[in-house]
This record gives structure tokens, sequence and C-alpha cells, in this order.
């Protein structure tokens, strides 16, 4: 860890998340790369093979993958975010959504935060969150390239995770969809002032897990791998519980 235990969990509290560099070798990024490109079905040494902006692969559990999100300094800052004991160790790196540069819009660059339950219902956008983050720990953006301002770094609306923990509270334990929450098009953050998760490959932003975040097209060369799985909890998050992730909520309300 390049910060003190105090500092980290005092940015997290205040702008709701925290990067590590350097939290899983480059050699474990170069590894998964190699499967993921298999999969796209694309060419790394052909541009023009890239032919769509956005290609998503979906749940790896082989080594690269599982070893990435389970290194000593990652268990670590999972303790001293979500709670000793309280969370569960990884065991897949779940959605990868590949992008590649291209003119083409997306078509998934709207602002939102990732809700955790209720993923039965066929239509996503009746999946949930509540007060007490149901079914999520930790939001979490791991970097298996190297992304830099115009690599489609994942943007960040620093402090929002407090506007929708003030959203939620008055729901209680059913929470609201994410048609409720995107309903105002989260104009509750829209003050906020904006970051882009950027870094080397082997970087890791933990975050709180209602942050407001967006994707963004590519503008620059090379695609961009990044995987965004959740840390599951081992129990119930309670906002008078003593976690960093809890004391967020509580300091929002």
């Amino acid at each position: 860890m390049t910060m003190s235990e105090d500092s980290m969990i005092a940015d997290f509290i205040r702008d709701g998340f925290v990067k590590i560099s350097g939290a899983f070798p480059r050699s474990m990024a170069d590894q998964a790369r190699a499967i993921l490109w298999r999969d796209t079905g694309c060419d790394p040494d052909n541009p023009a093979s890239w032919t769509r902006p956005v290609i998503r692969l979906g749940m790896y559990h082989q080594p690269p993958f599982a070893e990435a999100a389970n290194t000593p300094i990652l268990h670590a800052a999972y303790d001293r975010l979500a709670g000793a004991g309280r969370w569960l160790p990884p065991r897949a790196m779940g959605t990868f959504p590949v992008r590649f540069p291209s003119p083409a819009d997306p078509g998934d660059t709207g602002w939102h935060i990732d809700v955790s339950f209720g993923h039965e219902d066929p239509d996503f956008m009746a999946w949930r969150a509540n007060i007490m983050s149901r079914g999520r720990a930790l939001l979490m953006l791991f970097l298996f390239s190297d992304v830099g301002e115009n690599d489609a770094p994942t943007r960040i609306r620093i402090g929002s995770h407090r506007s929708i923990a003030r959203m939620l509270a008055p729901a209680g334990e059913d929470g609201l969809t994410l048609r409720e929450l995107a309903a105002n098009g989260f104009d509750e953050s829209r003050g906020c002032a904006e970051t882009w998760a950027t870094g080397e490959a082997g970087s890791v932003y933990l975050c709180h897990p209602f942050l407001v975040h967006s994707a963004q097209p590519h503008l620059g060369a090379r695609p961009r791998f990044l995987a965004q799985p959740p840390l599951l909890p081992s129990g119930t998050l309670d906002p008078s519980g003593p976690s960093p992730v809890e004391r967020a909520i509580a300091a929002a309300l």
C-alpha cells in the first residue's frame, strides 16, 4: 500500500473510492489479456478486425483472473474497507466490457450505479439497490491494460455515493430499481467533480457500491481491458456498522 490506513479510509469515505496501483502483477494482466483477445475473435495486430466499439465478455475463473482478485494487497484492502471477515473471496472476475477505438456510439455511456439484487428479473432496469447495499460490499474496477485519458477510462463522480445513500434511505429494505434511480438522470450527483479511472495494468479502483459512474467512447489507439466484479458481502451491511463502507453511508445520512 502506498498510503496510510487512516488516509485510505478517509479518502474512501469522502470520495467514494481509492486507487491501488500495482494491486496485481502486470504479468497476470498480460496472461489474462491473451485469453480475452482470443475470446473477442479479433486480431490484436490487425485494427481492421476491431469492428465494434465494445465487446462484452462474461465470467472468467481461470488462474490469472482469480489470482488477480486475491492478492495479499487486495485482501488487506478488502478487510480495511468492507470489514475483516465480512466479504467473500472473489472466485471469478466478472464482466469485461472490452472497448475498442471507434467513432461509433457504444450505446452504454449513461451515468448509473451497479445495482446489486433482483437479478432474477429479465428486465435489468428492474434490478435493485437498497440502503444496506444488499449483495455488494464494493464495486471494483480492475485494469488489465494500461488506461490513459483517451482509452475510454470509466468516469467517476467524486463523492456521488452520498447522494445515492440519501435517495435509497427512505425506500428501506426494498430499495429502488435502477429505473427509479435513473428517472432523473442521476441529477442529484450532477454537481460532483469528475475524475477518470486511469492507470497502468495491475491497478484497481475499490469503490463504494453507491458510486455514480459511466463508460465513455474510446478515442485512443489500443483496446481497453477492464473488469468490474463486485466484492460480495458475507452477511448484511448496516448503516450503523463500523466498516468504511457503512460509515460512508452513515455520514451521508
